[in-house]
């Protein structure tokens, strides 16, 4: 990893830790709502929360569930560093946001068929009543249905470019993975070719000589020095 990586993901760290330090504070500051409405607006503000909050998972989710959904993730895209395994981690996180969106849809229209229960009781045939009060669930809901359209959209472009951003980081590892093990075999080959072939001398050994079988020069200096004495 560069420095510049490095230097970026130390300060995405930093305004995290610093924005949830401000959550804990803003936190200690309120007691929660005392009226039924308020209350009632309350119980979705999950909706915000659970998709947008630098908190994942909900109080309900399966921890075991998600570790094995983020297991899955690392275990298809094998990130290598730091940044490649942040992106990794906020795709499974996106992701797991909006596996529970349909969730939600589904709970804000339970809560109005639960809240609205007596209304529309002149109506005599069942299905046009509840067709009423899940009409009038998206009405008096509409602005925590619109959010949720607009966060999924949100999240959706968030994954396409995070999956873009993974994918060439990737892309460019293994490219100068490629590329350094193709300069090193090249590099041996050049060595290999462009080395010029030197002849190894041929090595000769002297002849072996017996020091108790005199060679033919030994006999002639021999005969020479024993020549004046023959007449003796």
């Amino acid at each position: 990893m560069t420095d510049r990586s490095i230097r970026r993901a130390a300060e995405r760290k930093a305004r995290k830790e610093a924005r949830r330090a401000a959550n804990q504070a803003n936190a200690q500051l309120s007691t929660g709502p005392k009226t039924e409405e308020g209350k009632r607006k309350s119980s979705l503000n999950a909706i915000k929360t659970a998709l947008t909050g630098a908190t994942v998972l909900l109080p309900s989710d399966d921890v075991a569930e998600y570790q094995r959904h983020l297991a899955a993730y690392e275990s298809e895209f094998q990130p290598m560093g730091l940044e490649e395994s942040e992106l990794v981690q906020s795709l499974a996180d996106i992701s797991w946001r909006l596996r529970r969106m349909p969730a939600l849809e589904m709970a804000i229209y339970a809560q109005g068929r639960v809240e609205f229960a007596n209304q529309f009781e002149d109506q005599e045939d069942p299905a046009v009543r509840r067709n009423l009060i899940e009409l009038h669930t998206h009405l008096v809901y509409e602005k925590q249905l619109r959010n949720l359209q607009l966060q999924e959209s949100r999240l959706v472009r968030r994954r396409e470019k995070e999956t873009a951003a993974l994918r060439k980081l990737q892309d460019e590892r293994k490219h100068q993975s490629q590329t350094a093990a193709a300069n090193g075999f090249e590099f041996s080959n050049a060595v290999l070719s462009d080395s010029p072939t030197v002849a190894r001398p041929k090595i000769v050994l002297p002849p072996a000589v017996d020091a108790h079988v005199p060679d033919a020069r030994t006999h002639t200096s021999l005969a020479r020095f024993l020549a004046p004495c023959a007449h003796l």
